[in-house]
C-alpha cells in the first residue's frame, strides 16, 4: 500500500510547486500563516484547473477557536455545498462544543451539505475532521464520533505541538482507526522526520506545507505601517517549496 503525501497550500503558486514536487493531493486554504481559513471559490477553481490534483478545501470561517455561533455554522453549511459545487474533492472542517467535545450535531448538516452537492455533481466527496481534533477533550471519543459521521480522514498531530511529539498517541489512533478512518499525520512533518514518523506511528498518510519564506517583489517599501497581526512582515511571502516536497516524496518512496 503506497504512502499518501498531502500538501497544504494557500495559493496557486504553492499548489503548482506541490504538484511538481510529487504531492498526491492538496489541502487548499487561505491565510495559512494564521492556521488557514476557507479559500475563495475563485482560488479553488483555479487550483483545480491548473493542477488537476485532488483538492480538499478547508472550511474554517475565521481564525481562533473551533466553537462557532449559529451564524458561523450557517455560513459553513452553505460554504460546504458551494466548495463542492466549485470542484472540491473533499471538505476539511471541525467544530467543538464549549467543553471540548466534538460537536456532532453541528457537524452533521455541514457534511450533509457537502455530500448532497457531491451527489448532484455526480462525484464522491471525502469528509475530513481537521486539527480541532487535537484540542478536543477525548481523542478516542472524537474518533468514535468521526466513524459515526462516516468521515474519511482525521488530520492530527496526536494532540501535541508537532507530530513527532505526538507519535505515541498517533500510533494508538492508527490502531484504533483501523481501515475505517485514515489518520493523516500533520504538524512539523518534514522529509527529515518522515521515516521515523512512519515507523513510530504506522500511519500511511502525511500532511505538510513544505513552506519557504520568500522576499517580496516590492522595491518601494513603506516600513512601519502594519496591515495585520503585529510581528509579521508585509514584505515576506510564505510559499510551498518544490524542493521540500520532492524531498518528502523521496523519503516516503524509499520506505
Amino acid at each position: 500500500m503506497p504512502y499518501t503525501l498531502e500538501v497544504c497550500v494557500d495559493s496557486t503558486a504553492s499548489a503548482l510547486a506541490a504538484k511538481r514536487g510529487g504531492a498526491d493531493r492538496l489541502e487548499l486554504c487561505a491565510d495559512l500563516v494564521i492556521g488557514g481559513t476557507t479559500p475563495s471559490l475563485a482560488l479553488l477553481r483555479q487550483v483545480k484547473a491548473e493542477t488537476g490534483l485532488p483538492v480538499r478545501a478547508l472550511l474554517r470561517p475565521r481564525f481562533g477557536d473551533f466553537c462557532y455561533d449559529r451564524y458561523e455554522l450557517a455560513q459553513m453549511e452553505q460554504s460546504a455545498a458551494e466548495l463542492v459545487e466549485a470542484g472540491a474533492d473533499g471538505i476539511v472542517t471541525g467544530v467543538l462544543t464549549p467543553d471540548g467535545v466534538l460537536d456532532v450535531d453541528a457537524l452533521r448538516p455541514i457534511y450533509a451539505a457537502a455530500r448532497k452537492a457531491a451527489v448532484e455533481a455526480g462525484r464522491p466527496v471525502a469528509c475530513t475532521l481537521h486539527r480541532a481534533f487535537d484540542v478536543c477533550r477525548d481523542p478516542f471519543a472524537a474518533l468514535a464520533a468521526a466513524k459515526e459521521l462516516g468521515l474519511a480522514t482525521i488530520l492530527t498531530s496526536g494532540q501535541a505541538a508537532s507530530a513527532p511529539q505526538g507519535a505515541e498517541l498517533l500510533r494508538q489512533l492508527v490502531e484504533a482507526a483501523g481501515s475505517d478512518v485514515e489518520i493523516l499525520v500533520g504538524a512539523g512533518v518534514s522529509a527529515g522526520n518522515l521515516p521515523a514518523l512512519a515507523t513510530q506511528t504506522g500511519a500511511r498518510a502525511f500532511h505538510l506545507s513544505g513552506k519557504q519564506v520568500l522576499d517580496s517583489r516590492m522595491t518601494f517599501r513603506r516600513e512601519g505601517v502594519p496591515m495585520g497581526l503585529p510581528g509579521f512582515s508585509e514584505f515576506e511571502l510564505w510559499q510551498t517549496s518544490e524542493t521540500n516536497i520532492r524531498a518528502a516524496r523521496k523519503a516516503l518512496d524509499a520506505l
